[in-house]
């Protein structure tokens, strides 16, 4: 794997709108995300020229998009990329991505939800990318967040100590307050206490591969694309799966599941792991977790793959970060997943 220089407190990152445009839309929730990784976090901000323009203006310019990106690794000031926030077309911009300058050129890049299209293709191309928040959406958070994302957060980026354990988190949130409040800016709504942890639904023995996936929804745009991995790719893989605010349906994740057990994924991945799902109720992740088994245990045979479920990342919060390309172990027994390498070289 090509993996990028490791960050340091006073690292500059460059943030990027390769999506919707919301920073133009929220720009105080924007702002407090800049200033949490500025003052909490210990990182130098430079926004690139595409942040802050208006949804339209970049919907109209997926060149534009992709530009930033070019420039930010190209620019030798920058020592890292974070996306303002998500969206659903960054399908749009592969195209005009540099990616032979890219690739030789490795940093940090992260993001989460749409940001899943050029993250998964330039992990897809050799480079670790990064799974994890973004600046509207966990960076300015962080007050109202346990503590323990903070220190989570530092200890990806800062810390050389692997292997590392991934925390389990207490607490977690489906969502965030009024971003138009001014009073209630940066908190987030109900918090539930982690009473299951991560649950594992299949699969007793203990597995090793490298993460790849992303968003299940917009991995489906790249499907049948340029951008999508050949049939050997899968082998020894730990996918990872989450869904997006806009909430399928269980039947609906089967539908797209099923596509991956045609394709033979299941029989040359090492294990799968689900996000936890955004806005689901008890009954609604029964429903998903029974028709994750009947996909792929009951229709394509793989009873021995483990399976887990509930993980703190995708659209809830605190998110782990997790960087596609690096190797990591789960321990059924144990109930534990563990990084196994530095992402950083």
């Amino acid at each position: 794997m090509i993996k990028p220089k490791r960050l340091q407190e006073g690292s500059k990152i460059a943030i990027i709108s390769p999506s919707n445009g919301l920073p133009f839309l929220f720009p105080d929730i924007y702002e407090l995300g800049l200033k949490n990784l500025r003052e909490i976090i210990g990182l130098e901000i430079i926004e690139m020229p595409g942040a802050r323009l208006s949804p339209d203006e970049l919907y109209k310019n997926p060149k534009l998009r992709a530009q930033d990106i070019n420039n930010a690794f190209e620019d030798d000031r920058i020592d890292g990329i974070i996306t303002s926030i998500g969206g659903y077309e960054s399908i749009r911009i592969l195209p005009y991505l540099n990616t032979d300058r890219i690739v030789k050129n490795p940093k940090f890049i992260m993001g989460f939800s749409d940001a899943t299209t050029f993250l998964a293709y330039l992990n897809y191309l050799g480079m670790v990318t990064f799974y994890g928040p973004s600046v509207m959406a966990g960076f300015a958070q962080l007050k109202s967040l346990p503590p323990q994302f903070i220190e989570h957060i530092k200890t990806i980026f800062f810390s050389n100590d692997y292997p590392y354990l991934y925390p389990s988190y207490t607490h977690w949130t489906n969502g965030y307050k009024d971003w138009k409040n001014l009073n209630t800016l940066g908190e987030c709504t109900r918090v539930y206490e982690n009473e299951n942890g991560w649950i594992f639904l299949q699969g007793k023995k203990n597995v090793e591969g490298r993460l790849w996936g992303g968003c299940i929804e917009v991995l489906e745009f790249m499907k049948s694309t340029d951008y999508w991995p050949d049939k050997d790719f899968w082998q020894d893989k730990i996918l990872f799966f989450e869904i997006s605010e806009e909430k399928p349906l269980p039947d609906q994740v089967g539908y797209m599941l099923r596509n991956y057990g045609m394709q033979g994924v299941f029989h040359k991945a090492k294990g799968i792991v689900f996000g936890r799902p955004k806005d689901y109720s008890h009954k609604e992740k029964e429903e998903l977790n029974h028709m994750i088994i009947k996909i792929v245990k009951e229709e394509f045979n793989a009873s021995d793959i483990p399976i887990v479920v509930d993980m703190d990342f995708g659209h809830t919060d605190p998110k782990i970060i997790l960087p596609l390309g690096c190797k990591v172990k789960l321990n059924a027994k144990a109930k534990e997943c563990t990084l196994l390498e530095s992402p950083f070289r």
